[in-house]
């Protein structure tokens, strides 16, 4: 029978530190961050030691070491396949950039750029200037101007043109987005005063016209994006409120929300309004997103009559709600690529996605399933091929659905599923399904990269457990 272990055995942290396998980790963590992790990793072998575990010896300790460093150098911000079926997922960050887009990030990054500085004239130029022309020619408005997001562009809108006076917003157009944010509380922090007309589901050109004022600053229309009233509806279209707006001369403001620059319906989807078509309906101002239906860098933008723009850019707001030079040259690109329509599903990933039928998704599952299947069958799980369900995601087309196909993992119970989902996020790329129907569904819709899922996959197939 063999006596305790010594632990003056154990080596000590100097020596550690000293050791020919340890030099290459100090290099790339450097040496404060090794110290603190071996440390961890010298305590937990005592209490192991004392538990009567054995000693280990240096290989065992420095892999124990390696294993610390790549989960603390392992960000929780790194990319994972998103197979959970919502294409714009706003808690993954929503649109995927082109291309050409990462390109001129990547551009901008790593080099000085002209962002407030006029190459013609030698003197001081405007960061907005490299997108105005863009955003005009794509929307017909006379002109244009960007911050960080759609609910900031609300928010200068609002408190430009409306601080300390009324703003009227039908009562079936008060939203509620991310995050519990609604549109009341935006509009509080705004400045102005809310004045709701109508009821949920209806609201006539009537209501408008008798709840304006001489404290009345604007009409803000919102579109509905993220839910659908149906049944005994009515809503008064912007032309309409444009009119009844410039008839009594206040502000007819317009936010479209998730916002499209083109008519989906040309790439099999349902019909979103365009920005080109709400300027075309005399809407004063036109707010909506850049990082959802567009498919570019987070963004908000603001379209509309030139003066009402330059009123938005001489507030105090604007420094505090800008965008820096790289998302400005990524919204850039992305903007370009919509100057040639025919090309656009194909160089657009948002739009790529969105717009791929259901049999071309269906025949990636069918390639696919027999290798998941392989390499999830030792562990109990079977797969196999299914129709499923896409949504857009991000407030778009909340009703419309779009027909997939995907993955369908079955095992010997709920928790086995639920425990096959954790191993999977667990993996040095994540891959998120949905659990559904007593089943881990793979939606294939976002899938691009067929070697690089069965490569992850790979890696955590033998830690299933059924």
């Amino acid at each position: 029978m063999s006596g305790p272990v010594d632990l003056r055995a154990l080596p000590s942290v100097d020596q550690m530190l000293n050791a020919a396998a340890v030099s290459p980790l100090v290099e790339q963590h450097g040496r404060a961050v090794v110290t603190d992790e071996l440390r961890k990793v010298l305590g937990e072998v005592r209490l192991a030691v004392r538990s009567g575990g054995a000693l280990p010896g240096k290989d065992g300790i420095v892999a124990a070491l390696l294993s610390r460093l790549d989960d603390r150098g392992r960000s929780n911000l790194r990319p994972l396949f998103n197979l959970t079926g919502t294409v714009l997922h706003t808690n993954l960050g929503r649109a995927l950039l082109a291309q050409e887009a990462v390109d001129a990030a990547v551009d901008a990054m790593r080099e000085a750029a002209a962002l407030e500085f006029d190459l013609d004239s030698g003197g001081r130029g405007e960061r907005d200037s490299h997108l105005r022309e863009l955003l005009c020619e794509l929307t017909g408005a006379e002109d244009a101007t960007v911050v960080n997001n759609n609910a900031a562009a609300v928010l200068i809108a609002l408190n430009s043109v409306g601080a300390g006076r009324q703003a009227i917003v039908s009562r079936g157009e008060l939203i509620e987005i991310g995050g519990a944010f609604r549109m009341p509380d935006i509009m509080e922090r705004a400045g102005v005063d809310l004045v709701e007309v109508g009821t949920t589901n209806r609201t006539h050109a009537k209501d408008y016209v008798k709840a304006i004022g001489p404290e009345t600053a604007l009409i803000l229309k919102v579109h509905t994006s993220n839910y659908r009233i149906e049944g005994f509806t009515a809503e008064v279209p912007g032309a309409e409120l444009t009119a009844i707006a410039h008839e009594r001369g206040v502000v007819l403001l317009n936010d479209l929300g998730s916002g499209s620059l083109v008519d989906l319906s040309r790439y099999g989807l349902g019909r979103e309004p365009t920005v080109r078509e709400a300027v075309a309906e005399g809407a004063d101002l036109v707010t909506f997103s850049g990082d959802k239906l567009l498919g570019g860098p987070q963004a908000g933008f603001i379209v509309g009559r030139r003066d009402l723009i330059a009123e938005i850019n001489r507030n105090p707001l604007k420094r505090a709600l800008r965008v820096d030079k790289i998302r400005i040259a990524a919204t850039a690109a992305t903007l370009k690529l919509y100057r040639d329509p025919d090309r656009l599903a194909s160089r657009l990933p948002t739009l790529f996605m969105l717009s791929r039928v259901q049999a071309e998704v269906r025949a990636q599952a069918e390639r696919l399933a027999p290798q998941v299947g392989a390499m999830l069958a030792p562990s109990g799980y079977a797969v196999e091929v299914c129709s499923c369900s896409s949504q857009i995601g991000s407030g778009a087309l909340p009703v419309d659905t779009i027909p997939s196909a995907g993955l369908r993992i079955v095992g010997s119970s709920g928790s086995a599923l639920e425990a096959l989902a954790a191993l999977f996020r667990s993996l040095s790329r994540p891959i998120l399904g949905r659990l559904r129907d007593g089943a881990l569904v793979l939606d294939l819709r976002c899938l691009s990269d067929e070697a690089e899922f069965l490569k992850t996959l790979s890696e955590g197939s033998g830690d299933a457990v059924a």
